[in-house]
């Protein structure tokens, strides 16, 4: 490539070409959780029916499923690991409005010790971003310690449940969290050129936009904290850290169950290490 050519790629259009085809990206990787999200929003909007909200949402996110698979957003083996994801989430649901964190307020015959079963699809969701975008962006990760960052995930996940009674170690835990993916960088792909940043920030602005989703959810009716239930209030900021790290937890079970496995899609198996660069550069995103 000559160097005329090379300044071109790399000026303001291209950027902002770049950049628009990223936020595509995202988008398509979302596309689950925001027909999910519109769904539960649209619930609000129906006229009184035998049936109730809750229950139409399951039978909604159930139908939204299969639909994903059979349209091709999900392949057979993301539909699996975003299976093991709900109930991974079902069962942090039941533990965490058991103890009053947060509460589902309408009457439903699916609901077990006041838990929805469409709770589950909430992390559901999460996970069929990370295997959509893992696909999309071609995602890989260099200096990725597995074991390490898996220890951190799975205390924060018990954390989550031990701070009612114990200290809350989220902070220690953040800590630990950047320790264990320290100098860890994920690479992806924006058309034909490869960006990398480094996998605690990638977790950072994951779970800024969880909460983001998480103010349009509570405000569509999904669940309600405590203080929202006399009225619709933003989620606290701290929800943001929360997110931050529990996006650890969706991040290496999608991993561990998904790693270094034939893509039958494909054909053939996905390697966890950056490949070499498909552009000229790779540069630092």
């Amino acid at each position: 490539m000559r160097h005329e050519e090379r300044s071109a790629t790399r000026g303001p259009r291209h950027g902002l070409g770049q950049l628009v085809r990223f936020g595509a990206l995202q988008a398509r990787a979302c596309a689950f959780a925001v027909a999910l999200l519109a769904g539960i929003g649209a619930s609000r909007l129906l006229p009184p029916l035998p049936v109730a909200r809750y229950d139409l949402v399951l039978v909604y996110g159930v139908l939204l499923t299969l639909v994903a698979r059979r349209v091709g957003w999900e392949t057979r083996r993301d539909t699996a690991v975003i299976v093991v994801c709900h109930g991974v989430g079902l069962l942090f649901e039941l533990v965490k409005v058991r103890l009053g964190s947060w509460s589902y307020p309408e009457d439903a015959l699916t609901k077990i010790a006041g838990v929805p079963l469409y709770g589950g699809f909430m992390y559901a969701a999460v996970a069929s971003y990370v295997c959509r975008a893992r696909r999309l962006m071609r995602l890989r990760y260099t200096r990725y310690r597995a074991a390490a960052t898996t220890l951190v995930a799975a205390a924060v996940y018990l954390n989550f449940f031990t701070h009612h009674w114990i200290p809350d170690l989220r902070w220690p835990l953040a800590v630990a969290m950047t320790a264990a993916t320290a100098g860890t960088w994920v690479g992806f792909s924006v058309g034909t050129h490869r960006y990398r940043m480094p996998l605690a920030v990638s977790f950072v602005l994951i779970g800024f936009f969880l909460w983001v989703a998480e103010n349009a959810a509570t405000y569509a009716g999904a669940w309600s904290y405590p203080q929202q239930l006399t009225g619709w209030h933003p989620v606290p900021l701290t929800k943001f850290g929360a997110w931050s790290l529990l996006i650890s937890v969706t991040f290496v079970l999608v991993e561990h169950l998904t790693a270094a496995r034939p893509d039958r899609r494909a054909g053939r198996a996905e390697p966890d290490r950056c490949p070499p660069p498909v552009s000229d550069s790779f540069k630092t995103g």
